[in-house]
């Protein structure tokens, strides 16, 4: 008996000591684009599975099929949650494609029959999944106005998922939102005034970086503008009339140095050019 309890002593000492050096010399690769072995995502899935049967299961489901809560949960979850789980007419996004574990295509899967689970879920979010705990920030009423929403939206086509996107108030769950990522343009025709204002947003912009561009410009040619009001020296003139030449290439080894000549214009003014 002693000699089988120093030899499984001795086995578990040596298997700590095996799976240490696995963890510290990285022998684990983490990225996402190598997958889990099929054992392990077996354990990890059943899992995660199990701890959300769990701790669900006591939840109480309201009534979800009020009109204005399917309604507020379809303007968040348009907000917030396309970008992963996807809606009617999205095959796939960007970030959906390259997450690990892949995230699962709510707008086929909707709450898979469970609201509870699905309640539980976008509260507390799922651990090294890319999931978040979306209970940090909304109240329990509006998570399951999404949970009312995802409901639905298996039996919606495009069209009916745009128009009661649109109709909702869009990103709003009782304060604490955040300006999420734009996933519009992931639908075609979705939110057109959302595009236009948007558009719009970048147009006045850009005007304003022209503009400040232009009031330097203007600042610039107005000294020049003064400096060619009075009649140049001879040498202002040669100086003017030689071309400067700045070399833009990489490879020049110095810059060249910098000779300022002062020179008095005929209203009195000192000018200083650079040879």
């Amino acid at each position: 008996m002693k000699r089988t309890l120093k030899t499984l002593t001795a086995a578990g000492v040596v298997a700590a000591i095996v799976g240490a050096g696995v963890v510290y010399f990285g022998v684990i690769n983490v990225g996402a684009d190598d997958p889990h072995s099929e054992p392990v995502y077996a354990l990890l899935s059943t899992a995660r599975d199990r701890s959300i049967e769990v701790r669900s299961r006591d939840i109480k489901v309201p009534d979800l099929s009020e009109e204005a809560l399917i309604r507020a949960g379809a303007g968040n979850y348009n907000s917030m949650c396309i970008g992963c789980h996807l809606a009617p007419g999205i095959a796939g996004t960007e970030l959906s494609n390259s997450l690990y574990p892949a995230p699962p295509n709510l707008s086929k899967l909707g709450v898979d029959g469970n609201p509870a689970a699905a309640f539980w879920i976008i509260k507390h979010g799922i651990k090294s999944t890319g999931m978040p705990a979306w209970g940090k920030s909304m109240a329990d009423p509006y998570i399951w106005g999404m949970v009312a929403f995802l409901q639905q939206l298996p039996s919606l086509d495009a069209e009916q998922y745009n128009a009661l996107a649109t109709s909702s108030g869009g990103h709003q769950h009782g304060g604490g939102e955040s300006k999420m990522h734009n996933h519009e343009g992931q639908h075609e025709g979705q939110h057109e005034g959302q595009k236009g204002a948007t558009a719009g947003h970048h147009d006045a912009g850009a005007a304003e970086e022209i503009a400040e561009a232009g009031d330097h410009h203007g600042e610039r040619n107005s000294a020049h503008a003064h400096e060619a009001v009075a009649a140049p020296s001879q040498d202002e003139s040669t100086e003017h009339a030689r071309p400067q030449v700045v070399e833009a290439s990489n490879d020049a080894a110095a810059t060249p140095a910098v000779h300022p000549k002062t020179h008095t214009h005929a209203d009195g003014k000192e000018h200083t050019h650079a040879k």
